[in-house]
């Protein structure tokens, strides 16, 4: 005969013991339970330490708890951020260009925003003035040294013209077309411009070297009278270039040739003006420089 599926718990000592425990247990913490209460009826000050000795007591416990839990909810934000690391470091980089491409905007608009005010202080001093427009181009690996020029016979452009930014003179009208021309600059080999030395208005020739670079030839031969800082400037002889332009700061003497870069730096222009071909009044006679070159005064004598 097969054995019954639930047995009695007479039939195990174990589950005797356990099942007394069970019953123990319920009646100690019945009378545990009365005994607070009595405790709490009769004596509420003597409760209120037991009280805080049950607090005292599970305090740590709890603490212990809350640090475990505390632990895996932050193993589980780091984990988080770990993963989503490399999304917000993109989004990071992009808004990093997108900033950096504005500073680069703004500083190149403030940039032009200054020529533009050199150039509209200097086309009041110039009455003279033929066009104002954009220089869009020039030579970059060729022994020439040649510009672009965005204005052309439209405005009023023609061979011979002379060029000048606010700095200084960038060179002179090589060619014409209807909207562009063709600017020969002061650092071309084939240009040659009659300067003067500021300092003691010693007359001397301006060539290019076609690098960049001017080299400084005085009219008469002698001892070397430039300096190291000297200026030099237009002295209006032989026409075309007016008097008192800034044209080249000294930046070598040797004891055959004098270095000198232009002041006007081509590279660096964004803008230029061109002038009517200057023609010295008939027995004119050209005064030597100032102590200081400046643009030339309305009436087109000597620099002011």
């Amino acid at each position: 005969m097969a054995p019954p599926s639930t047995r009695r718990p007479g039939f195990s000592r174990r589950a005797q013991y356990g099942l007394f425990i069970s019953y123990v247990a319920a009646v100690g913490g019945v009378l545990f339970a009365g005994l607070l209460l009595f405790v709490a009826a009769v004596d509420p000050r003597g409760f209120n330490a037991l009280k805080g000795a049950a607090l005292d007591f599970t305090a740590p416990i709890s603490a212990s708890g809350r640090s475990v839990v505390r632990f895996f909810g932050d193993t589980g934000a780091s984990l988080s951020d770990y993963f989503n690391a490399a999304s917000q470091n993109a989004e990071l980089k992009r808004r990093l260009a997108a900033s950096r491409r504005a500073l680069i905007k703004a500083k190149a608009t403030e940039h032009e925003n200054r020529r533009l005010k050199s150039l509209l202080r200097l086309s009041e001093d110039v009455p003279e003035q033929i066009a104002m427009a954009r220089i869009v181009g020039s030579t970059f690996d060729s022994s020439r040294r040649l510009a672009t020029l965005a204005a052309g016979s439209a405005s009023g452009v023609m061979p011979g013209q002379p060029v000048r930014a606010p700095e200084g003179l960038i060179g002179r009208v090589l060619e014409a077309g209807r909207y562009a021309s063709r600017i020969l600059l002061i650092t071309d080999g084939a240009n040659n411009v009659p300067v003067l030395l500021v300092r003691d208005g010693t007359p001397a020739i301006a060539t290019g070297r076609g690098d960049g670079t001017i080299d400084l030839k005085t009219l008469e031969v002698g001892t070397n009278p430039f300096r190291r800082g000297d200026i030099l400037v237009t002295s209006g002889i032989g026409g075309i270039y007016p008097p008192g332009v800034p044209v080249a700061r000294v930046v070598a003497v040797r004891r055959d040739s004098t270095l000198a870069r232009p002041i006007a730096n081509p590279d660096r222009i964004d803008f230029a003006i061109v002038e009517a071909v200057y023609q010295p009044a008939a027995g004119e006679a050209i005064a030597p420089a100032p102590a200081a070159a400046g643009p030339r005064s309305p009436a087109g004598g000597a620099p002011r």
